[in-house]
């Protein structure tokens, strides 16, 4: 029984695998060869961590030299295939320009009076005439030829035919529409229902509001909240109760540190690359959770996003930054973990995660045969780290993973996967507490998607979807366990 399990597990891994390349190459194809080069990118991108856990799942271990000669050999190959992109680049840079010529010309011969008519509806858009007027004119048949408005909320609807690139468009409309009326409107490219570009202009009072000061007392009240389960989590994992024992801070106090620099690093990412797009970021409200410290933080954005890149950018900075600190805390804490380590960990616990595992499978080696293994306290608080990590990494509304399947995929397959993630979650937490606990905080705080970023349309290139994907695969082998069977063929318990 054990063996077919595993069979079917390795089956479905392949299986998984193979439809997310097979996707991959089904949208890089009609690109051409500039799609196809980067959708190699992105297989030259995978390939290691793939060929890693699938060679491990099979029985077959490699070495810490194998995984970096594999990172090497990947991180160059992606370099040359970079460079052969920006080649072809050169080309597709000519015959776009040719082709815009032919649209410009083709655009002239539909400009009859019959077309060039703007039909209104007879609802009057909530905007002042002379404001309208304006908007109205930065539209051409060179850019965005619009051929009804239709009002909506505070601003206005305009249908029609976009005449090029998205992105290209959406920077001459919003440049034109700030020439006019300064900053007072903001002008959203997004898809109808139907499946059309559309444009809609708001005006910036509409705008994501800075936090209020009783908002700010609030995050603070969390992040002291939150130090003090860090301390709590050191204290239980030292077989003692913080909160009881106050006294013993000095003790509690490294294993605490080193969860709350690993919340830390996760949104000092978060920070930086939101500075570099220069959006704005509320404070983070930190989650406080005895078991394990904390479940990462809640940030929301206070500027409006251009495009989904910078949606992808941000939400996936945190995540890597916490995700390298935990992972070489992982690693270093293994290499340093001996006979008369801090803590004697039951081997079952490595059973508890694919990533985790094969990790010290491969550092450890036949240790892990033990009852008890020894290890240094930097492989719990890495292990804590990476499950924080990949908790905010579930496809989900507004938690890191929900912004980047957003971001890659679209709003319309971020809620379907919203809801199937509360789905499975209630499903787990049948026999998981945690599972119900996070189900709980996404349904209640995190379940709604990101507001559409001002250019909705372009989507992020292949090597974003490529790094998004493997996001999402690391978070999986970190929650996912091992089967018993599988676990001990690999010589763990």
């Amino acid at each position: 029984m054990s063996t077919l399990s595993e069979t079917s597990i390795l089956a479905v891994i392949l299986a998984v695998a193979l439809g997310i390349l097979g996707w991959g190459f089904y949208r890089a194809r009609p690109l051409g060869k500039l799609g196809i080069l980067a959708w190699l990118q992105s297989v030259v991108l995978m390939t290691p961590w793939l060929l890693f856990f699938g060679l491990f799942a099979a029985g077959i271990y490699i070495n810490i030299a194998g995984i970096l000669f594999l990172v090497v050999t990947s991180a160059g190959l992606y370099i040359y295939l970079g460079s052969q992109l920006r080649k072809a680049g050169q080309d597709a840079i000519l015959k776009q320009r040719a082709t815009q010529r032919l649209a410009v010309e083709s655009a002239n011969e539909e400009n009859s009076p019959q077309t060039a008519v703007i039909e209104l509806k007879p609802q009057i858009p909530p905007i002042p005439e002379d404001d309208l007027n304006a908007i109205k004119s930065i539209f051409g048949i060179d850019t965005f030829f619009a051929t009804e408005t239709i009002p909506y909320q505070d601003g206005a609807i305009f249908k029609g035919n976009l005449r090029g690139e998205p992105e290209e468009i959406h920077n001459r409309l919003s440049a034109s529409l700030r020439e006019r009326l300064s900053d007072r409107y903001r002008l959203f490219l997004v898809e109808n229902t139907d499946g059309r570009p559309v444009v809609i202009v708001l005006p910036s009072r509409n705008d994501p509001q800075p936090m209020r000061l009783s908002q700010k007392a609030f995050a603070g009240i969390l992040l002291l909240a939150t130090i003090a389960t860090n301390l709590e989590a050191g204290g239980l994992l030292l077989n003692f109760d913080f909160f009881a024992n106050p006294g013993r801070f000095t003790e509690a106090l490294p294993i605490g540190a080193g969860i709350f620099a690993i919340l830390l690093a996760h949104e000092i990412g978060h920070w930086l690359l939101a500075r570099r797009h220069q959006i704005r970021l509320s404070w983070p409200f930190f989650l406080p959770a005895v078991q394990i410290g904390s479940f990462g933080a809640i940030t929301r954005f206070e500027s409006l996003l251009p495009n989904r890149k910078v949606l992808f950018d941000i939400a996936l900075a945190g995540p890597a930054a916490g995700g390298i600190v935990s992972l070489v805390m992982l690693i270093a804490g293994l290499l340093l973990s001996h006979p008369g380590s801090l803590f004697q960990l039951p081997n079952q616990f490595f059973q508890g995660s694919i990533l985790v595992g094969s990790l010290a499978r491969v550092v450890l080696g036949s240790a892990l045969q033990s009852s008890l293994v020894s290890v240094h306290p930097l492989v719990v608080i890495g292990w804590l780290g990476l499950v924080i990590t990949a908790l905010n990494l579930m496809p989900a509304g507004q938690l890191d993973g929900g912004r980047i399947v957003q971001a890659i995929y679209g709003r319309k397959t971020a809620g379907r996967a919203t809801v199937a993630t509360l789905i499975l979650l209630v499903l787990v937490s049948l026999g998981n507490v945690l599972a119900m606990y996070w189900a709980i905080v996404i349904f209640l705080l995190q379940r709604d998607l990101e507001r559409p970023s001002l250019n909705e349309i372009s989507e992020p290139d292949d090597a974003r979807a490529a790094l998004g994907l493997l996001a999402l695969f690391l978070m999986i082998t970190t929650l996912l366990p091992l089967t018993p069977g599988l676990a001990g063929r690999l010589g763990i318990g």
